[in-house]
């Protein structure tokens, strides 16, 4: 036999015992896969049973609120207490347990388990996600700069669009797997914010449903007379046509204006405080005052300018 073929020979029962080892190592990797899923089920059950436990064992000590010694008020006020502490421990045992996905990820993704099994695991997919963020951003910036300065293509524009749906769609799946592991994007700030904004959209829907039928009937009236395109369509915001009739919206469209500049404000005190740590609060405190300013000297130059032609016209 030849140095090369028995090297060769060699070779293949040093990779074919390695082989053997590896399936041994497999073997045992997939034992211990099933003892931590039997594992996983096991410390899931617990938890609901504690969590049925604590609910229980609160309401039997409200029941001893009266009639105590100072001593056994003290006992039951620090067994509360600690009760009351309990749940945020069980959501750190939670965020390592697989469980099922909110309605989002179910719609987008199904029934697929998305919550990393370790601390490193998710930070690494922190960091990613931040990574993802940066990468995307820089592109979207620099193409937005070619389309603007440099070429006047339909189909990058059309490229331009398609990649901001698409990063901000990847951008909520990915941030509703942070929250799903234990990422709290919710902070005290957005909190306290989220019921005036969220009353600022519904007023908001509202403006847009009557300037939809003001602008609706507007429209039939011009086309009418033939001073319109048929295909002109309703807008948001207010145009020079829509003048005839519109002392009725007015008053709406100004306090949604004002509206705009008082979120603004309490944006930019809420970004005072001590405790506000999201650098957030005051951009956006900065977006809705420049809202503010645009909705409101576009209304008033174009009332202005109505009000003007309708004295020339007069005189």
């Amino acid at each position: 036999m030849s140095k090369g073929l028995a090297a060769a020979l060699q070779e293949w029962k040093i990779q074919e015992k390695e082989f053997h080892q590896l399936q041994e190592s497999h073997r045992l990797y997939l034992q211990k896969l099933e003892e931590v899923s039997k594992l996983q089920k096991y410390v899931a059950g617990s938890i609901a049973h504690q969590k049925k436990n604590l609910k229980d064992n609160l309401k039997s000590l409200k029941k001893f609120s009266k009639g105590l010694t100072e001593e056994e008020n003290n006992v039951v006020e620090e067994t509360k207490e600690r009760i009351r502490n309990m749940p945020n421990l069980i959501l750190q045992m939670e965020t390592f347990l697989p469980k099922k996905n909110g309605i989002y990820l179910s719609l987008v993704l199904g029934s697929v388990n998305v919550n990393l099994p370790t601390k490193d695991a998710k930070a690494e997919y922190k960091d990613e996600y931040e990574r993802f963020k940066l990468y995307v951003t820089v592109i979207l910036f620099l193409l937005s700069f070619i389309c603007c300065f440099f070429v006047n293509y339909r189909f990058l524009d059309a490229l331009l669009n398609f990649l901001l749906v698409w990063y901000y769609c990847t951008l909520t799946i990915r941030e509703t797997i942070l929250i799903s592991n234990g990422s709290r994007p919710d902070g005290e700030s957005y909190q306290s914010f989220r019921i005036q904004f969220l009353a600022y959209c519904l007023y908001q829907s509202f403006v847009q449903y009557l300037q939809y039928y003001y602008q609706s009937g507007c429209l039939y009236r011009l086309k009418a007379l033939g001073e319109r395109h048929n295909l002109d369509l309703t807008v948001e915001g207010f145009q020079s046509w829509m003048w005839r009739g519109l002392t009725f919206l007015l008053p709406f469209l100004f306090l949604g204006h004002f509206w705009q500049f008082w979120n603004s404000v309490c944006l930019f005190r809420m970004a005072q405080l001590p405790e506000c740590r999201e650098w957030q609060v005051s951009i956006v405190g900065f977006c809705f005052l420049i809202l503010f300013a645009g909705n409101f000297s576009t209304t008033v130059a174009v009332v202005q300018h109505k009000h003007r032609n309708q004295k020339a016209k007069s005189m």
